[in-house]
């Protein structure tokens, strides 16, 4: 069978098989641990070695990641420092992850060391247990050092001083628990003036559009909130959003099906078009499909590489299943 062929045909089993994955039997525990990621190259496209373009986005590397730990994996979210050195994630089952990001020479992702895992605690400061507190989905890195996670099934957004730390609950919009169990916030992310935007993955008021909520702080971990709305089409759902650093916001999209498999859509929408009672219509930057470098895709981030470029790293969910990969994907957006 051809490498693209049973690429594909994997690709249609991964999400149908999620649920045979084989989660851990615990949390990480009360302290963190070093791990060490072993890192596999990867082609932008299986049957295309040389392809270097897709859409709008620009190839700078990408890596399939195992790791001595059977917690590692789910990866839901993530942050990159400004600097392009720093990796942060959080998995839906309650992990979260450091590592140092390792680049060649021309700045292209090579893999990921010195990386260390720990447990998502709770309000009583004890690790989270149980997929229905553990999902963890969304993730935004705040001014102070401090970090929100949104959580679906048990629906939330949770402020934590550091991810090791123990959370306060902020907050929430008077809808945001009518969200479906496993379609709640995904997309995340801090604006440039200090309010945060969340996107619900499945809650919707209208055919063809989901919910957002726009929150402007109002001291002591709460916000005042309004609502917009994101146009979707058919079978894709916003998994992840960041803010880019030349402003605006750049978003994933993701569906499935047995006939096509996984699919994602890298979206863009400009900064004057997200504001409260809007509807909002991001443009498509990429499309990627098999046999090209994907997965379930749920997390992105944004930065400026040393030449001014921005650049976008994303990262996938493996379910824990044997089927999927967790990927860590960069691309450079062209100008």
């Amino acid at each position: 069978m051809r490498p693209a062929l049973r690429s594909f045909l994997g690709f249609c089993l991964l999400v149908a098989a999620a649920c045979a994955g084989v989660p851990p039997p615990s949390p990480v525990g009360a302290q963190p641990l070093d791990i060490t990621i072993r890192s596999e190259p990867l082609l932008l496209k299986l049957d295309e070695p040389g392809l270097r373009t897709i859409g709008k986005l620009v190839w700078r590397g990408g890596i399939s990641m195992t790791a001595d730990s059977p917690n590692f994996g789910g990866w839901s979210d993530l942050h990159v420092s400004p600097d392009g050195r720093t990796l942060t994630a959080i998995s839906d089952l309650g992990s979260w992850l450091t590592a140092t990001i390792g680049q060649d020479a021309s700045g292209n992702l090579i893999g990921l060391d010195r990386a260390r895992i720990g447990s998502l605690r709770g309000l009583d400061g004890r690790p989270l247990s149980g997929k229905v507190e553990t999902d963890a989905e969304g993730l935004a890195a705040m001014p102070d050092g401090s970090w929100l996670v949104s959580f679906e099934r048990n629906q939330r957004i949770w402020r934590y001083p550091t991810l090791d730390g123990t959370p306060v609950p902020i907050n929430l919009p008077e809808d945001f628990s009518r969200q479906p169990e496993n379609g709640g916030v995904e997309a995340l992310t801090l604006l440039p003036d200090g309010r945060i935007a969340a996107i619900s993955e499945d809650y919707s008021t209208a055919p063809g559009m989901v919910v957002g909520w726009i929150g402007q702080p109002a001291g002591d971990n709460r916000y005042s909130w309004q609502n917009f709305r994101y146009a979707t089409i058919p079978d894709f759902s916003p998994t992840a959003m960041a803010s880019l650093p030349g402003g605006g916001f750049v978003l994933l999209e993701r569906a499935f099906d047995m006939a096509r498999g996984v699919r994602v859509r890298v979206m863009r929408v400009e900064a004057a078009d997200l504001r409260p009672g809007a509807t909002v219509h991001a443009r498509e930057l990429a499309r990627l499909v098999p046999p090209a470098a994907v997965d379930n895709l749920e997390g992105i981030a944004a930065t400026k590489g040393p030449r001014g470029e921005t650049l976008l790293w994303l990262i996938s969910d493996d379910n824990f299943n044997t089927l999927q990969r967790n990927l860590l994907l960069l691309f450079e957006l062209e100008k």
